[in-house]
Parts: C-alpha cells; structure tokens; sequence
C-alpha cells in the first residue's frame, strides 16, 4: 500500500555518498503529467529522501515513526510490535534499531530484514490476526498502522478509504494490546471519523493527535497516539 508520502521499495544508497547538499533536479519528459512531474521533482529534491538513501531506511517514511518515537517514547527495548501495512520496511527497522522485536504483514512483499519477521497477507482476512500473534510469540505491546489506501484522485473518497483501514487498524489493536499497550495510526483531514476517535478515547488513557516534522507540510495526513490501553469494559 502507498501513500502520498511516496513510501516505495528502496533500491540502496545514492552514488557518491550521503552528504545532505543537493542540486536541484527537474524532471523533462514533457508527455508525464503536470502533476506527476510535480511529484517527482519533490520527491528528487526531497532532504527526507537523500537521508533515508544515505542512512539506508527504505522510505523516508521511517523518519515520522523516529520524530514521533522522540515525542511520545513509544519504542523500548525488548518490546513486541505489530506493524500493520509495513511495506516497503522503513518503520520496521526503526523499531529493530530500537530494540523491538517485529512482526509485519501487508499486501505487498518485503525484502527480509534481520530481526523482523514479514507476512504477505491480507490483515483483514480472518486468519491474519492469529498468525501474527503466533510469530510474535504473544500480545503486541505496540500496533503500528501507517496504511493508506491508493489514492483516487477525490479527496472524500481517499479519505474515507483510508480511514476504514485506520478503523481496521483500532479494531486490531483494541482487541488484542494488553493492559499499559500503545497503538498509533495515519488518518487524514481532521483525524479519525468521530465514533471510531471515541473508542479509542474509551480504550486508552491519552490519544493525542500529531503531525511529524517529516510530514509534508502540504499533506493533509496527522497521526493518532493512543496510549496506556484501558482494562477491557
């Protein structure tokens, strides 16, 4: 699953180094699309990007969960997370650097990583939830969800795609994080659709909404932090 932040396989570091000084590089072919142009030329000119190429994230995605780790101290050695729509693997090695043991599934493949173990399922067919739990070896402490849906084009229905798949993302996580557990999520516009924002109000002691410095600006994206889950009512 990608998202508007350009999350795509990496390919390896950048020739000539990882300095963070770059020219400006402006794409030619005159038969793509103005506003494909336009993304590419950002994402090429991007700081995010020559960083991940030069510190070998996959996406520059992987410094959202790095900002965001920073605020809320989400990731702590030994912990267990469920990272749902991992690929390309960017959150993912953040949360091994950080000591955690991962599990990860999406739709796409993803290369291996040393210390995380991947699925290519689909989290919403019945038998996902119980074969992450069994690789992970027990409960999540942590549910990571950067899903979003392909983009349409129409802003209403990008958003209500993407937040069906954050809402799958909750239902996950409230079902099966412990008591003290954290969960985090994409959403857009306003954040969550408001039952769903109230669950997890209802489930969690906090649930804070933020948007990353490595967040384009112009993004409509924020995350939701939910911590400290509740005892089950």
């Amino acid at each position: 699953m990608t998202d508007d932040d350009g999350k795509r396989r990496w390919k390896g570091p950048a020739a000539g180094g990882g300095g963070e000084r770059q020219l400006t590089t402006r794409v030619k072919n005159k038969k793509a699309k103005e506003s494909s142009k336009k993304w590419i030329e950002r994402h090429l000119n991007d700081p995010y990007v020559a960083r991940a190429r030069a510190e070998g994230y996959r996406a520059r995605a992987a410094y959202k969960l790095i900002e965001l780790d920073d605020k809320f101290h989400l990731l702590k050695r030994g912990l267990r997370v469920i990272d749902l729509g991992a690929a390309p693997g960017g959150w993912a090695q953040v949360a091994v650097k950080r000591g955690c043991k991962l599990v990860g599934v999406d739709l796409l493949p993803i290369e291996p990583l040393a210390g995380a173990i991947f699925f290519e399922m689909d989290i919403l067919a019945p038998q996902t939830p119980g074969v992450l739990l069994a690789a992970l070896g027990g409960p999540p402490d942590l549910v990571l969800s950067d899903m979003a849906a392909n983009t349409t084009g129409h802003t209403k229905t990008d958003q209500i795609r993407t937040g069906a798949l954050a809402e799958a993302a909750a239902d996950f996580a409230l079902e099966h994080l412990p008591i003290g557990g954290a969960f985090v999520t994409k959403a857009f516009q306003g954040g969550l659709e408001g039952g769903l924002l109230t669950r997890l109000k209802q489930g969690f002691t906090t649930v804070r909404h933020a948007k990353p410095p490595a967040s384009r600006a112009e993004s409509s994206e924020v995350y939701v932090v939910a911590q400290g889950r509740k005892p089950p009512l």
